[in-house]
């Protein structure tokens, strides 16, 4: 569409382009240009400013530009002036340049009258200009129109010091969706625009509930905040049902519960230290049983029998993945003592039924078989595919007559978050581990589990009785339909024992997922959205070598945020991160974050690796990120159509994080009193149940 006379009339034109590529365009200042303010139609305004906005007229409107830099050149033809009398002089002839970066067109909307001019702006650039096209500055309309264009903005975060301070609004469907990351030095208030994203949205989505007449103006919103140092334990206390977890409860807190029985076997075998080879499956089968009842291979009923059968043809399995049963000869003893073993446990009683009896009595015949064939000659033989294949087939056909009801007669699954009891699954242990041969190389893990099950900090957290089930769990940390849960989630870490807080966050954040998972499965493919915010994400979801075989924890827990960054959005998990080391982050979650709201970043690597990630050619606003003062922060990427230099709106002192700075100052010169109670201190810690009383060895 071409422009009106109205509109054209409204921006003063301050120069001409003189160079264009798709990357970069450069523009020549007219003498006359403003070097300072500029009034344009009697609204002074700074320019020429770096990062600022100006407009060239295209075919849809305006191409709209952002300043990159402005340098001054000596012209290679001065300018002439006749003197009389004299002859002719050569003077210095300046000229005054800026190189701009395209970055939308702002058009004129259809409904235009008389007296008013509106505006949109769509990212993107459909055609460049030419050489010679005018360079104008826009108006304060033009500016707003450029920051506040875009559909279902209903939050206001703050506005932009750039653009006549507009108003800058983000879209919630388009900030939590897709991820967000707030990134930024301590102090630069990344928690502070954390608490602010969160509590805004809140408040706009509860004054929209009231417009419509809802009759609950509670936002049906679930804010889960992991909070590795106890910073927002207050911060969102004034919104009714906010629900706050700790590892010691009190009046202001629930107790923490992330029960043992709902970890996985990956979670299981990173807390226990379990490796790989022989350790892991022991573990494996251990969590079957244990999830399964009670295992005790003294006492084989019909109950039990099945328990135990599903145990030989889990473990039986595992062999045949490996093929470990029939690599070569002189590797077969184990599986062959495992066999004889397995025998033992395969007894006949006078409670089963013929059925059973009789298919007890074929799988001894097999394993007969299998050991007679082994051992043809003096050397051990392996094992035939096909005795194996039998063995197996049989013990699936056994387990489905004592009972089983798993698919195709496959072993429970050792992830299913049933409960069951500590001592269980270390009698699991002790019992598969003598079932597959190999008690002597599990006993150091089984001295690792039991020492740290002891834990009475670790026994805190991880323990819980059977009558707390896992649709208990769910309701109350990601939250139920009652009228008095509360949007915000809160659950302090800062107290977690270092040997577990990973795993603990780790177990957190999957079982999110999966609930989540499995809610979009039950409701026809309708999603629950949910918001999952990580502060100090490069505490949690630390970059790792891919070569490397490395189970630690840091790196557990570090994969399964890495599934929620990649997979979440389709089951309407959204992800947050605050982080102060951007390159510290794993960099599979930062690339799957489609938002970035930037505070001043000063280290070098940091600013390198958000360079990388920025998705526009936009080096030029990233140089601020250094000298960004306090609450001033970039918002770039799928939340906002352009990059926009935001300063976010202030949070009252009782609504921000306990993350400010310490004032040493006014504790030294006394403006600040602070007592000192070690006593106080030490008996907390060591969990002593006596009233301390101030003594003569506090001081101010």
């Amino acid at each position: 569409m071409s422009l009106s006379p109205l509109a054209y009339a409204d921006s003063l034109r301050v120069g001409t382009i003189d160079f264009v590529s798709p990357d970069e365009i450069r523009a020549q200042l007219d003498i006359e240009a403003p070097d300072q303010v500029a009034l344009n139609t009697g609204e002074p305004r700074v320019f020429p400013r770096v990062n600022g906005y100006v407009l060239i007229p295209c075919d849809g409107g305006y191409l709209v530009a952002q300043v990159v830099w402005i340098t001054i050149e000596r012209s290679q033809y001065p300018k002439r002036q006749g003197l009389k009398d004299f002859g002719l002089i050569d003077l210095p002839y300046p000229l005054r340049k800026m190189s701009l970066t395209p970055m939308g067109v702002l058009s004129l909307n259809d409904e235009i009258t008389r007296s008013t001019t509106s505006y949109e702006f769509h990212r993107g650039v459909e055609g460049y200009p030419t050489v010679g096209d005018p360079v104008l500055i826009p108006t304060q309309a033009q500016l707003r129109a450029i920051i506040e264009s875009g559909k279902n903005r209903y939050v206001l975060i703050g506005h932009s010091p750039l653009a006549a301070n507009a108003e800058v609004r983000v879209d919630p469907n388009r900030l939590f969706s897709r991820h967000l990351a707030v990134l930024g030095n301590t102090g630069s208030g990344k928690s502070c625009s954390v608490a602010g994203l969160i509590r805004w949205s809140l408040e706009e989505a509860k004054e929209q509930r009231e417009d419509a007449g809802s009759n609950n103006n509670s936002p049906n919103a679930r804010f889960i905040i992991l909070d590795p140092n106890g910073e927002y334990s207050n911060t969102f206390c004034d919104i009714d049902g906010t629900q706050i977890f700790a590892v010691e409860g009190n009046d202001a807190c629930k107790q923490l519960k992330v029960p043992f029985w709902l970890w996985n076997t990956e979670e299981w075998a990173t807390f226990a230290k379990a490796s790989s080879k022989t350790q892991r499956p022991v573990l494996a089968q251990a969590l079957r049983s244990a999830r399964d009842g009670v295992f005790d291979m003294s006492v084989l009923p019909s109950a039990d029998m099945r328990r135990y059968l599903r145990s030989l043809l889990s473990a039986i399995q595992e062999d045949i993945g490996s093929g470990r049963p029939w690599k070569s000869p002189g590797t077969i003893r184990g599986f062959r003592d495992k066999l004889q073993v397995w025998r033992k446990g395969l007894e006949c009683n006078n409670q089963f039924t013929d059925l059973e009896t009789q298919i007890i009595s074929q799988l001894d015949s097999y394993i007969d078989d299998a050991l007679l064939n082994s051992h043809a000659g003096e050397w051990p033989q392996a094992f035939n595919r096909n005795e194996i294949k039998k063995l197996e087939k049989g013990l699936s056909k056994a387990y489905s007559i004592f009972g089983g009801k798993d698919k195709d007669g496959s072993p429970l699954s050792a992830d299913l978050p049933r409960f069951f009891a500590a001592d269980s699954l270390l009698r699991g242990i002790e019992a598969n581990a003598l079932m597959m041969n190999v008690s002597e190389h599990v006993e150091t893990m089984a001295m690792r589990v039991r020492a740290m099950l002891a834990d009475d900090k670790i026994k805190q957290v991880s323990e819980a009785g059977d009558s707390f089930t896992l649709d208990q769990w769910l309701n109350t940390y990601i939250g139920d339909n009652g009228d008095k849960r509360g949007p915000v989630t809160v659950i302090d870490l800062s107290l977690i024992p270092a040997e577990v807080i990973q795993i603990v966050t780790a177990v957190i954040a999957r079982m999110t997922l999966e609930a989540l998972q499995r809610y979009r499965k039950l409701n026809d493919g309708k999603v629950l959205p949910t918001v999952l915010v990580m502060e100090e994400a490069h505490m949690f979801i630390k970059r790792y070598s891919q070569d490397s075989d490395d189970q630690s924890a840091s790196r557990l827990c570090t994969e399964i945020f890495e599934k929620i960054a990649r997979e979440g959005r389709k089951f309407g998990l959204g992800l947050v991160l605050s982080s102060q080391r951007p390159s510290e982050l794993s960099p599979t979650v930062l690339s799957q974050c489609n938002s970035f709201l930037l505070h001043r970043i000063s280290n070098d690597k940091d600013q390198e690796l958000v360079h990388r990630l920025v998705p526009d050619n936009m080096h030029g606003l990233m140089r601020d990120l250094p000298v960004l003062p306090a609450r001033q922060a970039i918002l770039m990427g799928w939340a906002s159509e352009l990059p926009v230099l935001v300063e976010m709106n202030k949070l009252p002192e009782n609504q921000q994080p306990k993350s400010s700075d310490p004032d040493f100052w006014e504790v030294w010169t006394g403006k600040e009193s602070r007592s000192v109670n070690w006593k106080a201190v030490a008996d907390d810690w060591q969990q002593v149940n006596s009233s301390v009383e101030g003594d003569d060895s506090s001081h101010a």
